[in-house]
C-alpha cells in the first residue's frame, strides 16, 4: 500500500494570516511608508484590532531603527482614550507587528470631505483633539503632523489621533528649547517652521489644530494656493478669510490660534478656558488598570465608580457626613472581607513589616501591618488623594490610586489581606508611572499620610510565626 502523501508545508502567506497563533489576519485597511496595515482578529478574545505589519529591511536601509523605538515608546507614554492605544509589539525575521486598536469609523478627513460640519459636531471634535494634544504635551509629546488624515472616529463617533510616525519628545529638544526638523503636511504646518529658525513643537501643534478648527467649519482649508511657495507666503502672513457663518466667539478663537507669532499664540490651557470651546464640554475621565485603558462612563463622577457596597468615594460629600452616616458606611464596607493569608503568603514576602522598610528608596512594591479596619485603611487612603490630587477607585479590597505626571499616569494600587481577624496586611505597589515621581510621593505624602495605621513592633514574617502570633488558614 503506497504511503498516503505527506501534507503540504504552509506557505508564508498562509502563515502570518494566523500571526504567531494568536491574531487571525484579515484584509488591508491601508498602506504607509514601511509596510501595510491589516484588520485581524485576537483568536482568544474575539476582538477586532489593526495590526501595523513593518518591513524590518525597509527600515534597516533607511536607518530608521531607532525612529521605530521611538514610535514604541511614545505610543507607550500617551494611553488616552482620544489617542489610538498600541496594544503590543511583536516581532519576526523579517517584520515587525504594531497591534494597535481598531477604530471603525474610518478617517475625519472622509467626513469633511462631504461639506463642513454642524457647530456642535465640529467643536465636539475640537474638543477631544485639544484634549487628546493636550495630554501628549503634558508627556512631553509632540506630534508635528495634525490633519485630519491622521483623525480618526469609532464607532461612536469619537475622535482618536493616530500616526505619531513624525512625533517628537521633548528629550530630543536643542539646548535653546527648540526644535529644527521641517517636517508636517504643508496646509497644516506652522508659519515658523517655514522660516526654519527653529520652532517649538507645542506651538506648532496648536497652529495644526487651528487649521483643523477652520476646516471642520468652513469645509475648506484656510490656506489655499495652487501653488505651493503662493500658499506658503499665506500661511507665513496669517492671510485668511473667515466665512460668514462664522460666529464671533469662533472668529476670535481662531484669530488667537491661528496667530502667526509663535510667542503670542494662544496656549492649550487658554483654548480650553474659551468661551467657544467651553460650550458641552466635559471633562474625559479614564483610567489604566493592568495595562489597559478604561473611560468612565458620564455619569460617573470624577474620581471613580462605586464600589461594591454602593459606596461612591468618588463623592465630595462621601466623607463629611454625620457620625451615624458615617458609622452605617463603616458597617456596610467592612462587610467585604479580605483575601486570607496564611503562613506559607507570608514566607514568600521578601520584606518586613516594620515601619523602618516602608517607601525605602528603589522599592516599588512594600507591605505593613495594621491593626485598622479596611474601611479606615481606605478612608485614609481617600484623604492622601484628595490633598495630593489623585483619584481614587476601590473594587472589593484593592484600591487605586491614580494622578497624571509629567512622563505618564501615575498608578498607585494598595491591597488590603486579612491576616488575622484584628490585623491586615496592606501591601503597597507602583503599577505604572515614572520612579521618581513614585519615589517622592511616597516619601512626601503618602508614607507620612499611612504611618498613623500602622503597627508598631512587628518584625519580619518568620519571627511572627515563630511568636505564634499568626493562625495558619485553609488547612496549613
Amino acid at each position: 500500500m503506497a504511503p498516503s502523501p505527506a501534507a503540504p508545508s504552509p506557505t508564508r502567506k498562509q502563515a502570518e494570516a494566523l500571526l504567531l497563533r494568536r491574531y487571525e489576519i484579515g484584509h488591508v485597511l491601508g498602506h504607509g511608508s514601511f509596510g501595510k496595515v491589516y484588520v485581524a482578529r485576537n483568536i482568544n478574545t474575539n476582538e477586532q484590532v489593526a495590526i501595523k505589519v513593518i518591513d524590518k529591511e525597509k527600515i534597516l536601509k533607511g536607518g530608521l531603527i531607532s525612529h521605530i523605538k521611538r514610535e514604541i515608546s511614545i505610543l507607550r507614554r500617551v494611553r488616552h482614550p482620544n489617542i489610538v492605544q498600541l496594544y503590543e509589539v511583536m516581532a519576526t525575521k523579517t517584520k515587525i507587528f504594531f497591534v494597535m486598536e481598531y477604530v471603525k469609523g474610518g478617517e475625519l478627513f472622509s467626513k469633511v470631505a462631504k461639506g463642513r460640519l454642524k457647530e456642535d459636531v465640529a467643536r465636539k471634535y475640537f474638543q477631544q483633539l485639544i484634549s487628546a494634544v493636550g495630554f501628549c504635551h503634558a508627556r512631553g509629546v509632540y506630534h508635528r503632523d495634525l490633519k485630519p488624515e491622521n483623525i480618526l472616529l469609532d464607532e461612536d463617533g469619537d475622535l482618536k489621533v493616530s500616526d505619531f510616525g513624525l512625533s517628537a519628545i521633548s528629550e530630543q529638544i536643542c539646548g535653546d528649547g527648540l526644535f529644527y526638523t521641517f517636517c508636517g503636511t504643508p496646509a497644516y504646518v506652522a508659519p515658523e517652521v517655514l522660516c526654519r529658525k527653529g520652532y517649538e513643537a507645542a506651538k506648532v501643534d496648536i497652529w495644526s489644530c487651528g487649521v483643523i478648527l477652520f476646516v471642520l467649519m468652513a469645509g475648506y482649508l484656510p490656506f489655499r494656493d495652487q501653488n505651493i511657495m503662493e500658499m506658503y507666503k499665506k500661511i507665513y502672513r496669517g492671510e485668511f478669510r473667515r466665512p460668514r457663518w462664522f460666529s464671533r466667539e469662533l472668529s476670535g478663537l481662531l484669530k488667537r490660534v491661528l496667530d502667526t507669532n509663535p510667542e503670542t499664540r494662544i496656549t492649550i490651557p487658554e483654548i480650553m478656558a474659551d468661551k467657544w470651546f467651553k460650550k458641552g464640554f466635559r471633562h474625559i475621565k479614564f483610567y489604566l488598570e493592568d495595562d489597559k485603558l478604561f473611560r468612565e462612563k458620564d455619569e460617573d463622577n470624577v474620581v471613580g465608580d462605586q464600589d461594591d457596597c454602593g459606596i461612591d468615594y468618588s463623592s465630595d460629600q462621601s466623607w463629611g457626613e454625620s457620625e451615624s452616616e458615617l458609622e452605617a458606611k463603616r458597617r456596610s464596607v467592612n462587610l467585604v472581607r479580605p483575601l486570607s493569608l496564611n503562613a506559607f503568603d507570608l514566607i514568600s514576602f521578601s520584606s518586613g513589616f516594620s515601619l523602618s522598610g516602608l517607601f525605602e528608596d528603589g522599592s516599588e512594591e512594600t507591605r505593613f501591618v495594621s491593626g485598622d479596619s479596611v474601611f479606615d485603611i481606605v478612608l485614609k487612603l481617600e484623604e492622601i488623594a484628595k490633598v495630593s490630587g489623585f483619584s481614587i477607585r476601590r473594587k472589593g479590597c484593592k484600591v487605586t490610586i491614580e494622578k497624571d505626571g509629567l512622563k505618564g499616569s501615575l498608578v498607585i494600587t494598595v491591597e488590603i489581606f486579612e491576616l488575622m481577624p484584628n490585623l491586615r496586611v496592606v501591601e503597597v505597589k507602583k503599577k505604572a508611572g515614572d520612579k521618581g515621581e513614585y519615589d517622592e510621593f511616597c516619601q512626601s505624602r503618602l508614607k507620612p499620610g499611612l504611618r498613623p495605621l500602622m503597627l508598631s513592633g512587628c518584625g519580619e514574617p518568620s519571627q511572627l510565626i515563630a511568636d505564634g502570633e499568626i493562625e495558619e488558614r485553609n488547612g496549613s
